[in-house]
């Protein structure tokens, strides 16, 4: 394990972390350190403890938007490592280290033939992000497949496991967004996949375009995810963004019915505890927002959801416009749509 002093050498000052966010925001943090093995972590938060510094765990910055620099420690977890845990007849299950990119496992699985992820093909981020957020796409939502997440937890300085049902899974929500935040790093997830793939194309569109592959398999099937979604979405090579940047909101039954005596064409989908979620893409398009662009920050011509950084905006510039966005939703609709993307 390294020493204090070892440690002290591999805290970066004044770092940028412009190639650490999806978004392209220019700022820096006053320390950042790589986290590429578990033996770090103790050290790591000893040394935060001593200095009494804030942190923030980061993996790949794909659900992240700095609207300042950051005055403290970023932890970049860069923990890697897939391994097989457990083979059965119909299942099989790897724990893959947080720190490795998400949608390069997902093709992994699909290489393998193994399925369960092939719909959350694309969803740019790391491993160890996928349980935070719930991760969905399609149908189909990561604890689906989650069978446990192991961490390291600050508080107890010891390591810890969460069963799929102790990680308080809803709808783009987790245990780990909430009460364990900033106080659990992950360090890896297992995850069961099928060993005989059952196709999962109730979204029409996903259909269509799959019922037109010359052959029908689990390879075509992500094919399938891939084009949908990049004929949505912005290349965040090219134009930087978070996907998603609210989530769809949900709402009522009753609420529902309301809303569908003004807006009869409300798209909503029946959900848990005769709860209905609407497209919160719809409501931003209906409030007049979509292709609209103030100076280089706008939404996706394509995709109205997803916030763009056309090339030198502020994160203050990007949650400004956010928040504009809200308030002519919540002022049309009565609904206050929710960030996928966390704000710092």
């Amino acid at each position: 394990m390294p020493g204090i002093i070892k440690l002290l050498e591999m805290f970066i000052q004044n770092y940028s972390l412009l190639a650490h966010n999806t978004f392209g925001i220019d700022v820096c943090s006053k320390f950042f350190i790589h986290l590429t093995h578990i033996s770090q972590i103790s050290g790591i938060m000893d040394e935060v403890a001593e200095r009494n510094l804030d942190f923030i765990i980061l993996g790949e910055g794909s659900n992240m938007l700095f609207t300042r620099d950051f005055d403290g420690l970023v932890i970049h977890n860069s923990l890697k490592g897939i391994e097989k845990v457990s083979e059965e007849e119909e299942e099989i299950q790897f724990r893959v280290s947080a720190g490795e990119n998400w949608d390069a496992f997902v093709g992994m699985t699909v290489s393998w033939n193994y399925g369960g992820l092939e719909n959350l093909s694309l969803i740019p981020g790391s491993v160890g992000a996928s349980p935070v957020q719930n991760i969905g796409a399609y149908g189909v939502e990561v604890k689906d497949s989650v069978v446990k997440v192991e961490g390291y937890s600050l508080p107890d300085s010891s390591f810890v496991t969460f069963s799929n049902e102790e990680c308080g899974f809803g709808y783009r929500e987790s245990i780990f967004k909430k009460k364990w935040k900033n106080r659990l790093i992950i360090t890896s997830v297992v995850f069961r996949l099928q060993r005989n793939p059952v196709f999962r194309i109730s979204y029409g569109e996903v259909a269509r375009v799959f019922e037109q592959k010359k052959e029908q398999n689990l390879q075509s099937l992500r094919d399938t995810i891939i084009e949908i979604r990049r004929s949505k979405l912005p290349e965040v090579k090219e134009y930087g963004s978070a996907g998603s940047f609210f989530k769809n909101p949900v709402i009522s039954a009753g609420e529902y019915r309301h809303i569908r005596e003004r807006w009869p064409d409300i798209p909503g989908y029946e959900g848990e505890n005769g709860m209905v979620k609407i497209s919160a893409a719809w409501l931003i398009e209906k409030s007049g927002w979509k292709g609209v662009r103030e100076g280089s920050t706008g939404t996706w011509p394509q995709q109205p959801l997803v916030l763009v950084n056309y090339g030198f905006s502020s994160g203050r510039e990007i949650f400004k416009f956010s928040e504009k966005i809200r308030k002519s939703v919540y002022d049309q609709f009565g609904i206050d749509l929710g960030r996928e993307v966390n704000v710092y």
